[in-house]
């Protein structure tokens, strides 16, 4: 009776905090051959850029008020809209945007990727208490992007979590090291080790290269992985651009926003979104335990980083950064 008090008190703490956290095996599929949804991904998110700008455009256009001073560019519209185009919402920040997101995409991709129940991966021995949030719901399903395998609530990090990484350290004077300790922090409880049981680094680095992705809708400050010469030569999204024919038709200069440029995924993925590279570490010593012997019974010579040239390219990459976003043995990889 006590263990059922227990969970039941567990859950209705986590349903009360709406943070959905998904979790993937990386693992159990490693030899299964999948198509790479690489493009799929690229046209589903591009059109989706595509729906706010315009959406933005005709709220910006419909209610003239709104826009007193800047002829037709409102940054916070244009924000709203693509959020909401990006979640497929009907309101920018309530409820589960990256676990909805991730929802969307397995259905969106099913033929693509790769579905693992709970009881088959390599988390089956974790029960209600250690992780009650991973008993409740299913896995997140893997996909191939350009030969990496990736749980696709990655990208549902890479919008959800990234635009908060971009709030703060854009509109709330936090900087970017700040940011990754929210994330951090969210990790460390109730995005991981407090409803999961596991502390997931590849979803730090996808949160962090998802403040590179908002960033670069207006491209206000240079990207924090690029030098002064590829910023300079770096194009934003999204582009306040005068409207000939409408400035004529309203006797002033009138401008609406543009989709400069597309979204590509390759941008921001590498090896490190994979945790079978990008390793994950547990809440307890117990877990972790479970979790090893179930892994040595799918691929006993399995170990992790599974390619340790993708943690020597994730550090090269994110420089200063590195350690706030890959797992410590990712981090002591050294070139043989």
């Amino acid at each position: 009776m006590q263990k059922i008090v227990i969970v039941f008190t567990l859950i209705s703490s986590f349903l009360l905090q709406t943070s959905f956290a998904a979790e993937i095996d990386s693992v159990t599929p490693r030899k299964v051959k999948l198509e790479n949804s690489f493009t799929l991904i690229n046209t589903i998110f591009n059109q989706r850029l595509q729906e706010g700008i315009q959406k933005a455009n005709a709220r910006q256009a419909y209610i003239p008020d709104i826009i007193d001073g800047d002829n037709g560019c409102n940054e916070q519209v244009l924000y709203s809209e693509l959020r909401k185009a990006i979640f497929q919402s009907f309101t920018a920040s309530w409820g589960l945007k990256g676990y909805d997101l991730d929802k969307q995409l397995r259905r969106l991709l099913a033929r693509q990727s790769y579905a693992l129940s709970l009881n088959d991966s390599i988390y089956r021995d974790i029960d209600y208490i250690e992780g009650f949030s991973l008993n409740l719901k299913e896995l997140s399903d893997v996909v191939n992007i350009n030969g990496h395998l990736v749980g696709l609530d990655k990208l549902g990090h890479l919008f959800a979590e990234g635009w908060k990484y971009f709030e703060l350290s854009h509109f709330e004077g936090q900087n970017i090291k700040q940011a990754l300790e929210w994330g951090r922090q969210r990790e460390a409880g109730k995005f991981g080790y407090r409803t999961t049981g596991i502390f997931s680094f590849a979803d730090l680095v996808s949160n962090y290269n998802g403040m590179r992705f908002w960033n670069k809708i207006l491209l206000k400050k240079g990207d924090p992985l690029k030098g002064a010469l590829a910023n300079f030569f770096n194009k934003p999204y999204v582009s306040c651009e005068i409207q000939f024919i409408a400035s004529i038709k309203n006797k002033k200069i009138t401008k609406a926003w543009e989709f400069n440029s597309q979204f590509n995924l390759s941008d921001y993925i590498d090896g490190s979104w994979d945790e079978a590279n990008n390793c994950n570490s547990y809440a307890d010593p117990i877990i972790e335990q479970k979790v090893t012997l179930r892994i040595k019974n799918v691929d006993p010579d399995f170990s992790c980083p599974y390619i340790t040239e993708q943690c020597l390219e994730a550090k090269e990459k994110y420089g200063d950064y590195a350690k706030y976003v890959l797992h410590p043995r990712c981090l002591i990889v050294t070139r043989e």
